[in-house]
């Protein structure tokens, strides 16, 4: 029966799930990759509404996303799409890219068929020619997106869907009323509420289908501590089907250390013995669980296997591969420095509008550099990590530290929050090569993410001086660990195909 227990835990896991970073490093085209290396290729599920859009203005080289759009159960909201974003050839030089609608409350019609498109395409195309499973990153953090990116994910068959930076206790109740094609909600954490605020998806509105059911994805919850892990595992309509437990080292962002505040010397946050996991208490959950942050070796994989996880999570080792989505040129520096044993990875307590620390290379002409950033105005034009607050009238309103100061101030934010923060959102689609320029000609800049344990990389590179791909980090990982490769098995199933419409 659909979304029942049984159903979602039936079949094989994998040993390792590449992860979900940044806005496209983790594309489809990388995803797929991995999950033809007998892994879980993992989409990321951030900004995929911009991520399309600007695609399609840049021409839609290959045309990928006009073949996934021609499968989008409603080829009406395909080709709105298309006649408002496509350009054939591109867009002329020094043209900036059409806006996309702001995430918000209450979103337009407009915006919902961009999200759940832009996320239909980018799982359809990760799955395209196979029957190997996919899934999908989303921070919860960006509640906004979540229930219109997981329509659109689950519409083109995504088979795991990955949530974390926060507490996702909504996220199973959310999967079983949009596999049943039912409006879907989730509380919303609105700063400064006096009533309870809600964002959701109503899936017939936007496809104005009566769709079959759709097959509810595995969950897995991405959490930094053992007790957000038995908490959400104690109640079965929180309860996950397994956990990736993510240390500090990871990449992106992190969980704040436990307890107050030290910087170091060099101002990065100190964690300490209460900032790791009790994987011992994990496990005794009784779910699957990989380890993340700092797992990218075979030695890590072994050690993992032997406190009874399942495997683990690696980012950094695909994020440098080949099929990589972040841009050749940062790519390139990227390993450069890697090789010259120069690469310095800092975590910066207040790069990013969310407040959590997040991982920065630090390279030359990217918004590392303090004298890149000063140069940058100071805008929110993508707003994805905007922060919904309650205004006087009990209204919802949306603030970022990284807009306008006194923008931020009228809204009732803090002067103090603004030092620091740079528009993560504009950086990583940068380093994506999807950055907006400017009327007045200034081109975004790219921020670039890693994780701080930097010795899987450094190994790989001394196998492949030339540089790597997937079913390289593959084989490399699973070197030495007596694991079947490939190791993840799918179990047949004719719910895989994405939904097509009635006839």
């Amino acid at each position: 029966m659909l979304g029942t227990p049984s159903a979602r835990l039936a079949g094989p896991w994998p040993t390792i799930i590449q992860g979900g970073m940044g806005v496209a490093v983790s594309s489809w085209v990388m995803a797929r990759a991995v999950s033809l290396a007998g892994q879980l290729g993992v989409v990321s599920g951030t900004a995929l509404d911009v991520v399309l859009a600007r695609r399609l203005q840049d021409g839609d080289v290959g045309g990928h996303l006009r073949r996934a759009l021609a499968h989008f159960p409603v080829p009406q909201v395909a080709q709105r799409i298309l006649d408002r974003y496509l350009r054939p050839g591109g867009r002329p030089p020094g043209t900036p890219y059409l806006p996309v609608q702001k995430l918000s409350v209450r979103p337009s019609a407009v915006a919902a068929e961009l999200s759940v498109a832009g996320a239909f395409a980018e799982v359809w195309l990760a799955k395209e020619g196979h029957d190997a499973p996919v899934g999908i990153n989303l921070l919860e953090k960006i509640q906004l997106a979540t229930p219109s990116t997981l329509y659109g994910a689950m519409l083109a068959g995504v088979d795991v869907v990955l949530v974390g930076a926060g507490i996702p206790s909504q996220v199973p109740r959310l999967l079983g009323r949009l596999a049943a094609h039912e409006p879907g909600t989730l509380d919303l954490h609105v700063e400064g509420a006096t009533a309870p605020h809600t964002v959701g998806i109503d899936p017939r509105a936007v496809t104005g289908l009566d769709l079959p059911p759709l097959r509810r994805p595995r969950f897995l919850a991405i959490v930094s501590a053992h007790v957000l892990a038995t908490h959400l595992a104690k109640d079965e309509a929180t309860r996950p089907d397994g956990f990736v437990v993510e240390g500090w080292r990871a990449g992106g962002h992190n969980a704040p250390p436990r307890g107050r505040l030290v910087l170091d010397d060099d101002g990065q946050p100190v964690f300490g013995p209460r900032d790791e996991a009790d994987l011992a208490k994990v496990a005794a959950v009784g779910l699957p669980f990989w380890l993340a942050g700092g797992a990218g070796s075979p030695e890590a994989l072994r050690e993992a296997l032997r406190v009874g996880a399942t495997g683990i999570q690696c980012g950094s080792l695909f994020a440098l591969a080949e099929e990589s989505g972040l841009a050749d040129t940062w790519r390139a520096q990227v390993l450069a420095d890697l090789r010259a044993g120069t690469l310095e990875v800092r975590t910066d307590p207040r790069a990013s509008p969310t407040r959590f620390p997040f991982k920065v290379v630090s390279l030359p002409g990217t918004q590392s550099d303090d004298a890149v950033h000063g140069a940058r105005p100071k805008l929110c034009d993508i707003g994805h990590l905007r922060t919904p607050y309650e205004r006087a009238d009990g209204s919802v309103g949306y603030r970022c530290p990284g807009e306008p100061v006194d923008a931020y101030l009228e809204k009732g934010g803090q002067e103090a929050d603004t030092a620091g923060r740079k528009c993560v959102c504009n950086a990583l689609l940068a380093g994506v090569g999807l950055g907006q320029t400017r009327r007045d000609g200034y081109e975004e800049t790219a921020l670039v993410t890693l994780g701080s344990d930097v010795e899987g990389p450094t190994r790989m590179l001394a196998r492949h001086p030339a540089g790597w791909t997937v079913a390289d980090v593959v084989d490399f990982l699973l070197g030495g660990t007596g694991r079947r490769h490939p190791s993840f098995i799918p179990p047949s199933s004719d719910a895989r195909r994405p939904v097509a419409p009635p006839t």
